[in-house]
């Protein structure tokens, strides 16, 4: 392990470590402090969440953008240290730190023993609303991970999420598809954040009046399993408790071929996702490259 992984897996568990035991006031302003410096030294993902936000803010200019990449910045750092602290939350305190609109769509799914597939953007704390899945309703889901560098901080990852009672498979290997669509199979929840393609095989959709590539798995377990496709937006507001919304169900298609019908569930899933955003962009944590246009400029608007 180089010395920059070695540090970097050191940084996250002293977080786990440390910021659980502080209260939350200290934490909350410890959050908020880390977050202002960070947007204050404007560095890649800074300057990249304000590029990510012009796109979905149009018309706005440097100030507003550079207000929306501050709030941003400190509702990713309220992500992060809630996320260090979720382990020490007390049941209690798991269940009233959600409150999500229309979940009825999700518990009517699991009750009719179909299987449901969440789908949701980088949208506030899709951690917190997991063990929320896990303790208020008692239904424990799988979810996939990305393989994070160094391996010891990916294990940190699996076994924190593990510790909120979600099953974690990793993102590549190639089996976590047909371990999904055995748990949809028999009535099962899977949880996937599914507004970044982590590879070459994604689905271009419309997004924001631009390309982008979102992943076609969701989709593909709802066609191959029956399972029911529900987006979920997330969202923060001046509480403890974040807010959230259950999406109407993504139908598949009654004709077209598989791809076809793909490409039109993920453009469904798209267009929820945009709705979320747009109402709520500072909650939205995209630090990286998301457009095609970004991430090739020959397929860009010319």
């Amino acid at each position: 392990m180089s010395a920059a992984d070695r540090l970097t897996d050191a940084l996250y568990g002293l977080g786990w470590s440390t910021v659980k035991k502080l209260p939350e006031p200290a934490a909350v302003r410890l959050g908020r402090t880390i977050a202002d410096l960070a947007w204050k030294q404007r560095g890649k993902g800074v300057q990249r969440l304000e590029a990510n936000y012009a796109r979905v803010v149009p018309g706005a200019g440097p100030e507003r953008l550079a207000e929306l990449s501050r709030a941003g910045m400190r509702s990713y750092l309220r992500y992060w240290m809630e996320s260090f602290r979720l382990p020490a939350w007390s049941a209690e305190r798991v269940r009233t730190g959600f409150e999500p609109k229309d979940i009825h769509y999700l518990t009517d799914g699991l009750a009719s023993g179909r299987g449901v597939v969440l789908a949701l953007p980088h949208l506030a704390n899709w951690d917190l609303a997991g063990a929320w899945v896990t303790t208020k309703l008692g239904t424990p889901f799988t979810t996939v991970a990305e393989r994070l560098k160094p391996e010891t901080l990916y294990d940190r990852f699996v076994a924190y999420r593990e510790g909120l009672g979600m099953e974690v498979l990793p993102h590549s290997g190639g089996s976590a598809f047909g371990t999904l669509a055995r748990r949809l199979r028999d009535g099962g929840l899977v949880c996937l954040v599914a507004d970044r393609d982590l590879s070459a095989s994604g689905v271009e959709v419309g997004f924001f009046g631009e390309t982008a590539r979102m992943p076609a798995g969701p989709a593909l377990l709802a066609q191959q399993t029956g399972a029911l496709l529900l987006p979920v937006t997330l969202w923060y507001d001046d509480s403890p408790v974040m807010k959230g919304r259950v999406h109407p169900p993504v139908e598949v298609p009654e004709s077209g071929t598989r791809a076809e019908k793909t490409s039109v569930m993920t453009q469904a899933l798209a267009d929820a996702f945009a709705s979320g955003i747009a109402e709520h962009p500072e909650d939205w944590h995209m630090l990286q490259r998301l457009w095609l246009a970004d991430l090739d400029p020959a397929k860009g608007p010319a």
